[in-house]
This record gives C-alpha cells, sequence and structure tokens, in this order.
C-alpha cells in the first residue's frame, strides 16, 4: 500500500473517530431538557437557555451520525457497496428523527416565550409525547439497524478488531429487543433497564470512536480491501 494511500486512510480514520466521538455531547441533555418536559413549563417563568441548549446539542450529534458514514462510505464500499449504502441512509433517517425531535421541544420554548397561557398545556404535553415517541424510534431502533450494518462491515474487513465489531454486532439485537419492551409497555422508556439495553452500542461507537482516533484502521485490511477492489496491483508469486 503506497504511502498516499495510507495517508488518506489515515485522515479518513481520524475524522471518522473524532464524529463519532462527538454524537456523546448530546449526553447532557438528559439534565438539559428537564425542565421543558415538565407539566408546567409553558406558564412558568424560568429560562430557555437551557432547553435550547439542549436542542444544538442534539443538531450537532445528528450532522456528526450523518458524518460518520458519509466519511466511512468511501472505504467501507469497498468491503460492501450496498450495506455502506444503507449505512448512510439509516444515519440520514436517524438524524432525520433527531431535527424532528428537537422542532418539538423548541415549539414548546416558542410558546414558552409567547406567554401562551394554561390554554397551550395540552399542546406542551403533546409535543413532549411526541418527542419522546420519535426518540425512541430515531435514537434507539435506529441506531440498532447502523450499528449492525457496520459492525458487520468491520468484521468483514478487519479494518478494527474484530472484537470490538462484534460489540456492535450483538449489542444491535439487545437494543431492538429493548426498543420493542418499550414499545409494548414491558419497561419504562427512561427507566434503568431501558439504558442497559442501549449500553452495548454506546460502548461500540465510544470505543469506535477513540480507537479509530489513536490507532485508525489495520494497515493489512486496508490493503486487502484496496487489492479487492483493483487499486493496488496483487502481489506476484
Amino acid at each position: 500500500m503506497s504511502g498516499t494511500v495510507a495517508v488518506s486512510h489515515r485522515r479518513i480514520s481520524l475524522a471518522a473517530g473524532i464524529a463519532y466521538v462527538l454524537t456523546f455531547i448530546s449526553i447532557p441533555t438528559l439534565a438539559l431538557y428537564d425542565a421543558v418536559k415538565g407539566p408546567h413549563y409553558v406558564v412558568g417563568t424560568g429560562s430557555d437557555t437551557a432547553a435550547i441548549s439542549g436542542g444544538l446539542l442534539e443538531i450537532i450529534v445528528a450532522l456528526a451520525g450523518i458524518a460518520t458514514a458519509v466519511i466511512l462510505f468511501p472505504i467501507l464500499k469497498k468491503q460492501n457497496e450496498s450495506f455502506a449504502l444503507g449505512l448512510v441512509a439509516a444515519r440520514v433517517l436517524e438524524s432525520s428523527t433527531i431535527f424532528v425531535g428537537v422542532a418539538f421541544l423548541l415549539s414548546i420554548v416558542t410558546l414558552h416565550q409567547q406567554g401562551a397561557g394554561t390554554g397551550a398545556l395540552a399542546t406542551s404535553h403533546a409535543l413532549v409525547a411526541l418527542y419522546d415517541r420519535i426518540f425512541l424510534l430515531g435514537q434507539s431502533f435506529m441506531p440498532a439497524v447502523c450499528d449492525l450494518l457496520l459492525g458487520c462491515m468491520l468484521y468483514q474487513s478487519r479494518l478494527v478488531p474484530r472484537r470490538l465489531s462484534m460489540i456492535g454486532i450483538v449489542g444491535a439485537p439487545v437494543l431492538v429487543v429493548g426498543y420493542l419492551a418499550v414499545l409494548f409497555g414491558g419497561i419504562d422508556q427512561h427507566g434503568a433497564v431501558a439504558g442497559l439495553s442501549a449500553l452495548l452500542v454506546a460502548v461500540f461507537e465510544f470505543s469506535l470512536g477513540t480507537w479509530l482516533i489513536v490507532k485508525g484502521f489495520d494497515p493489512d485490511a486496508v490493503a486487502a480491501l484496496e487489492r479487492q477492489s483493483g487499486l493496488t496491483p496483487q502481489p506476484v508469486k
């Protein structure tokens, strides 16, 4: 593998790793959204800063999520172009639900700023319910789809250690089970069990991001993909 190709792939891994780590900056929204999701926020006198800050963080996460798939596409398509395209599409869909969710909560902020009063309480409660429902779809179900596709491609290509890829492959169905349990009322969406069902996926994405920043892709795996795609000559036997 030429030095130019190696540098190019190192840039891809570094950029993708940074994007993956950025997807975790929305963790504070659990606290930032506490007030805006409260039953009397619209008629209260509190500040809107926390809710707006949470919305901005989620927007960054949505953009970073799309970036992870787009940045990795040039190398992942050499392993499986259909899966690589599927990952991009799934990430775009996931991020779209995040944008819509942010719009729901910022609509409550708008009602508060305009002094809508008690007449808007039912509307604000409905918007919170819509946010929770689209969060369940976009940030519980879709990440499972994304990580299953990505985990399979990474496992087959050996771009990162297979034990790391397996965390995503195993974590995806666990998250889907948690999603279905919440959907059918078996567990609380905001409870500990639901959080545990997302743990492996979170570990996979954060570990992958860290690995790509620190170590990058395995050089032998990259060389194999390049030979497979016909970009480098096959070694003479």
